[in-house]
Order: structure tokens, then C-alpha cells, then sequence
């Protein structure tokens, strides 16, 4: 209950300050520019196995199978045999890619290398109605030694177009925060209408 509520008052907060600072609009700027075609893409259910029926798309790049420039690494981030690759201190952002008030949450797969003083951390990039980019933290993987799916974090910058079918241009990024290697794979997004 006080999860619930925690999420809604998140929520809340970030559809304000989303009123705000407006949506972006078709000339703002890098990222409204730079935006892919905002179609629907296939969905599929890669989580199943863990009780999560849900469908999810996934984001450009997202499986780490094709080569590493999909994703803009730094700071020793790798591709590897298919997985992201992260050394402590190392992120990976996503290319960008579409979302809106029905992309509610991301999900991906992740692990790290045992040490108890490593967290994953999860952000998403946006844009002001400025054209100025803007970053929000939104989620944390706690340390584990398996690849096993990430809890469902909610986008909240999918909250800035406020209209069923609107969208807005967004990157995320992991990074490897304090001591360990993370791996991450199967990068996905919700886009399951609520």
C-alpha cells in the first residue's frame, strides 16, 4: 500500500512538472530531431517465465545481438557475446526512441559480479519544451549474481505528452555505479496501454 502510494505521488509530481515544462514541440531540440518514426513495433512477452504477462517492445538495440553502436558507450562499457558489459563507473544510453502516457514501464534483464557495493542504476533523457535536454533517475537494480529481470520501473517522462497517442522523444541510460560489473540484456519497454 505505501508502494502504491509512493508511485502515485511520484506520478503526480512529475504530471505537474510535466505541465510545467510542456511537451516538446516539433522543433524544439537534438532529440525531437533526431526521433525514429513513432509507429507501434512488435511486442513480445520475454518475461513470462517470471509471472510478468505483459507485452513489451524493445528498445532500438535493446538485445546487444547487432554491434555496439546502437548504444553510446563510455567510460569501458562493452558488447559482449550479446550482453552490455558494464565496469564500475561505465554507462550505456540507448538510442532515441518514442514514448507515451502508454509506455508505462521498462524492464530489462541484469546481473553483476557479486559485489554487495555496486547498484545499477537507471535514467531516462528528455527534452524541455525549450529544446533543452533533461535527465530523471527513475530506478535502481540492487546487486545479484544471476541474470534475472529487473523490478518494473515506471518511465515517468512517458507522463510528458499527458494524451493517449502523443509521444515524446526519449534515451535511457544504465550505469554501473561504485564497485562490480554489471551485465545488462533484453532492454525493453511496456507499451501496454493502463
Amino acid at each position: 500500500m505505501r508502494n502504491r502510494l509512493r508511485t502515485s505521488l511520484i506520478a503526480a509530481s512529475v504530471a505537474a512538472a510535466a505541465l510545467a515544462v510542456g511537451a516538446p514541440s516539433a522543433s524544439a531540440g537534438l532529440l525531437v530531431a533526431s526521433a525514429p518514426d513513432c509507429t507501434p513495433q512488435p511486442t513480445s512477452q520475454p518475461f513470462l517465465a517470471y509471472g510478468d504477462d505483459d507485452r513489451y517492445e524493445l528498445a532500438p538495440g535493446g538485445d546487444f545481438e547487432s554491434s555496439s553502436e546502437d548504444w553510446n558507450l563510455r567510460g569501458g562499457a562493452s558488447v559482449t557475446d550479446g550482453q552490455l558489459r558494464l565496469p564500475p563507473g561505465a554507462s550505456a544510453q540507448s538510442p532515441v526512441m518514442c514514448v507515451g502516457i502508454e509506455h508505462p514501464t521498462v524492464r530489462f534483464f541484469a546481473k553483476n559480479n557479486r559485489a554487495l557495493l555496486s547498484t545499477l542504476t537507471v535514467d531516462v533523457t528528455f527534452e524541455t519544451s525549450l529544446g533543452l535536454k533533461a535527465s530523471l533517475p527513475f530506478g535502481t537494480v540492487l546487486p545479484n549474481g544471476q541474470l534475472k529481470p529487473s523490478p518494473k520501473f515506471m518511465v515517468l517522462a512517458n507522463l510528458l505528452p499527458l494524451l493517449p497517442g502523443e509521444h515524446t522523444p526519449v534515451q535511457f541510460r544504465v550505469t554501473s555505479v561504485l564497485l562490480g560489473t554489471w551485465t545488462v540484456d533484453n532492454f525493453y519497454v511496456d507499451p501496454k496501454c493502463r
